[in-house]
C-alpha cells in the first residue's frame, strides 16, 4: 500500500513514516513539508492515501487542492481534542475523508489504530472537490512572480458596500482557477467581518480568508480586509493594514485600488461593485491611468449605483458590465494578460 506523508517538521514526518510502514505492508513513497510540494508528489506518485499534518490554514488549503486536481483518500491529523473540533469539519468540507487527533506520545495501540485508519481507505472512490484552483502541480497558490515577458503577474481588487456580500458571493463563484491573488474591500460593520469571510468561503471555489498585516498574498486566495483598517497591498506583494487616514469608509476601496495601481500598474485588474455613495471611483481611475483593466457593475445589476456610477462618471471604468458576466471578464484578462 503506497502513502505520501505530508508534515512541517522533519520530526513529525520521521514518526509517521516509522509509524506506518511497522507492519511491513505500507510503504511511503513520499514525503513532503508544504503543499506545493505535496501536490507534486501526490500527482507523480499516485499514492493509494495521503496523510496530512500542518498547520490549520495550510492543512485545509492542502486537503482542496489535492482533492481538485488528483482526488486521493486522506487522512488528516489534527493538533488535539480541542482542535479537532474545528480540523475536522474543515477537512471534510475540504474533501479528506477523515480526522484523528495528533496523539502527544506513539503507544502501540494508537499506532496500530492508525495504521488501521489508513488501510480502510484504500480504495475508496473519492471524487474532484470543486476548489480547483490551479491549471498545474506546480502552480498552486504560489507567490506571483514576473511572467515570461517580464510583466508582472495579475492582482484582482474588488471594492464593494451596499448590497456588496450578495454581489460578492455571486462574482467569487465565477473565478475557480483565477491565477492571481484576489483583494476585496467591503463596506460593512467590522462585528460582521469574520461572518462575511465564513460566508464567502462556503459558496466561492476558491479559500477566502480574513487578511493578516505583512502576510505575503498567493494566487488562487481571496484576501478580505478587516473591519476600522485600511487595506493595501505593499511591496514584496505583502499585505499592509493601517487605520491612516481616518476617511469616512475604512477600509476604503480607494486605498486598495491606489495601492494596487502603485504595485502592479498594468497587471492590476480592478472591479467596483454595487454600493452607495462614491469611494473606489478615484482609485479605479488610479488602475485605468497605470494601463490596468478596471470594471464597474451596471445599474440594472446594482442594488445601488452610486459608487459603480462615480465610477462611470470619471471615466474610470473600462467596462460596464452586468454582475453576472464579471467573473469571466476577469477570468479572461488574468488569463490572456490583456486589459
Amino acid at each position: 500500500m503506497r502513502v505520501v506523508v505530508v508534515a512541517e517538521t522533519a520530526e513529525r514526518r520521521y514518526g509517521l513514516v516509522r509509524v506506518l510502514e511497522a507492519d511491513g505492508d505500507i510503504v511511503v513513497v513520499g514525503q513532503a513539508a508544504d503543499r506545493a510540494a505535496a501536490i507534486r508528489q501526490v500527482g507523480q506518485l499516485r499514492p493509494h492515501v495521503v496523510t496530512i499534518d500542518m498547520a490549520e490554514v495550510a492543512q485545509r488549503e492542502t486537503v482542496e487542492q489535492i482533492m481538485g486536481v488528483v482526488p486521493t483518500p486522506i487522512l488528516v491529523l489534527a493538533e488535539d481534542s480541542f482542535g479537532m473540533g474545528r480540523v475536522v469539519p474543515d477537512a471534510v468540507r475540504a474533501g479528506a475523508l477523515g480526522a484523528i487527533p495528533r496523539p502527544p506520545r506513539w503507544t502501540a495501540a494508537v499506532e496500530a489504530d492508525v495504521r488501521r485508519q489508513v488501510r480502510r481507505m484504500r480504495g475508496v472512490t473519492v471524487v474532484h472537490h470543486p476548489r480547483a484552483a490551479m491549471a498545474g502541480y506546480g502552480a498552486v497558490a504560489s507567490p506571483p512572480g514576473p511572467s515570461e515577458d517580464g510583466r508582472s503577474s495579475r492582482l484582482v481588487a474588488i471594492g464593494a458596500s451596499t448590497g456588496g456580500p450578495a454581489a460578492l458571493a455571486a462574482m467569487l463563484k465565477g473565478l475557480a482557477g483565477v491565477q492571481a491573488p484576489v483583494l476585496v474591500v467591503q463596506h460593512i460593520h467590522p462585528d460582521f467581518v469574520e461572518g462575511l469571510v465564513g460566508w464567502m468561503d462556503r459558496v466561492a471555489p476558491l479559500p477566502v480568508r480574513l487578511a493578516t498585516d505583512g502576510e505575503i498574498v498567493r494566487s488562487g486566495v481571496v484576501y478580505i480586509g478587516p473591519g476600522n483598517v485600511h487595506l493595501r497591498i505593499g511591496a514584496g506583494m505583502r499585505i499592509q493594514l493601517d487605520a491612516e487616514p481616518r476617511v469616512r469608509h475604512r477600509p476604503s476601496a480607494d486605498e486598495l485600488f491606489e495601492s494596487v495601481a502603485r504595485l502592479v500598474g498594468p497587471a492590476a485588474i480592478g472591479v467596483l461593485l454595487t454600493g452607495m455613495g462614491d469611494d473606489g471611483a478615484e482609485g479605479l481611475l488610479a488602475i485605468r491611468q497605470r494601463g490596468g483593466l478596471t470594471i464597474a457593475q451596471d445599474e440594472a445589476s446594482s442594488a445601488v449605483f452610486g459608487m459603480p456610477h462615480a465610477a462611470q462618471l470619471l471615466g474610470a471604468a473600462a467596462k460596464v458590465l452586468r454582475l453576472e458576466h464579471i467573473a469571466a471578464a476577469v477570468m479572461a484578462a488574468a488569463t490572456s494578460g490583456r486589459t
